[in-house]
C-alpha cells in the first residue's frame, strides 16, 4: 500500500520514512528541491556542496525542471550527483509548451543530457498547457519502453484535471502530483489530498515554506522558539507529517540549511501546538482552486 513502510523499515519517532509509489518504486519522503539553483556562479559551489551533503544525509530524492534557469539546475544537479547517480532518485519536468508527443520526448533526452545521466526516476509534466493531455501521455509512455524514464507523474493538478488524466489511455500509470501544499496553502486538504489518496497515488507537496512567506508569521515563530527550532524547520515538519503518505521536496543552497531541513523530520508536536497552528492557518472548509507558485 502507498506510503506504508514495510515491517522492519526505518522511521523517525514513529513517521516513515519512505514512500512507495504505484510502480513499486521506494523513495525518502524529504527530498532536494532545486528551484532557483544554478543561476549564479558565485553560489556554484555552496549548492553543490548543499546538494552533496543532502545525498549525505539522506536526502537522495532530487527534484528539479528544465525551466528552472532554463536547464542551469539540472546542469548543477548532473555535477552534485556526478558519481552518485545510483544513490539518487530523480525527478525533472518537462514544460507545457515542449509537451506534445515528440516534444515530450526530445525535452527529456536534453534533461537527460544537461543532467549527465541515462535516466529519470520520475519525469513530470510541469503544469497544463495547450498540448492535449493524451498526447503527452504518449509520450511519457513512450520514455518508459525506451528506458529513459522510469515512471511519470504531473505537477500542478487539481481534481478535475485528475479525473480527465485518469479516463485516459496510459494515464492510470499516474505516479505523483507534485503541488503546492503548506500551512498557509491548505486547499489540498479539502479534496484533491483525498483523492489522491482514494487511487493510491502520493501527493508531492513544493514550497513547505511558502517561498519563506511563513517566516514572519507569529504564531509559528512563538511555537518554533518554545521547541527550539527555527521557524522553516517547523513549518517543514507540519507538511511532512500532514503527509505521512507523501512526499516533499524543500530547496537548501548551503550545507547549514540542508542540516536544518534534515534536522526537521525529528520535530514532533503537541495536540496544543497543533491546536494553536490549526487557529492560525485554518484547515479549508470548501473546495478552492489549486494555488500555484
Amino acid at each position: 500500500m502507498v506510503g506504508l513502510e514495510t515491517p522492519g523499515a526505518s522511521s523517525i519517532r514513529g513517521m516513515p520514512t519512505t514512500v512507495t509509489l504505484p510502480n513499486g518504486t521506494t523513495t525518502p519522503r524529504l527530498g532536494q528541491g532545486t528551484w532557483l539553483m544554478g543561476e549564479d556562479p558565485a553560489r556554484r559551489e555552496s549548492e553543490i556542496d548543499a546538494l552533496r551533503h543532502g545525498l549525505d544525509l539522506g536526502l537522495t530524492l532530487v527534484d528539479t525542471a528544465e525551466m528552472y534557469g532554463g536547464g542551469l539546475a539540472e546542469q548543477l544537479v548532473g555535477e552534485a550527483i556526478s558519481g552518485r547517480r545510483d544513490e539518487v532518485f530523480l525527478v525533472s519536468k518537462v514544460l507545457p509548451s515542449n509537451a506534445s508527443r515528440t516534444g515530450t520526448i526530445e525535452a527529456c533526452h536534453a534533461s537527460l543530457d544537461r543532467l549527465g545521466t541515462d535516466r529519470l526516476d520520475l519525469y513530470l509534466l510541469h503544469w497544463r498547457g495547450a498540448y492535449p493531455l493524451q498526447e503527452t501521455v504518449a509520450g511519457l509512455e513512450e520514455l518508459v519502453q525506451e528506458g529513459s524514464i522510469l515512471g511519470w507523474g504531473v505537477s500542478n493538478f487539481d481534481v478535475a484535471d485528475l479525473a480527465e488524466l485518469e479516463g485516459l489511455s496510459g494515464g492510470s500509470n499516474l505516479q505523483t502530483n507534485q503541488v503546492l501544499f503548506n500551512l498557509a496553502r491548505r486547499g489540498p486538504e479539502f479534496d484533491l489530498l483525498p483523492r489522491q489518496r482514494a487511487s493510491s497515488i502520493p501527493l508531492m507537496a513544493y514550497s513547505p515554506v511558502d517561498h519563506g512567506e511563513l517566516l514572519d508569521d507569529t504564531t509559528l515563530d512563538e511555537i518554533a522558539e518554545d521547541k527550539g527550532v527555527t521557524p522553516a524547520q517547523l513549518a517543514l515538519a507540519w507538511v511532512l507529517q500532514a503527509l505521512p503518505d507523501g512526499l516533499v521536496v524543500v530547496k537548501a543552497s548551503t550545507r547549514a540549511h540542508v542540516e536544518q531541513n534534515a534536522a526537521a523530520r525529528d520535530v514532533t508536536f503537541t495536540e496544543a501546538e497543533r491546536d494553536l497552528l490549526d487557529e492560525a492557518f485554518p484547515a479549508p472548509t470548501r473546495a478552492t482552486p489549486l494555488e500555484m507558485l
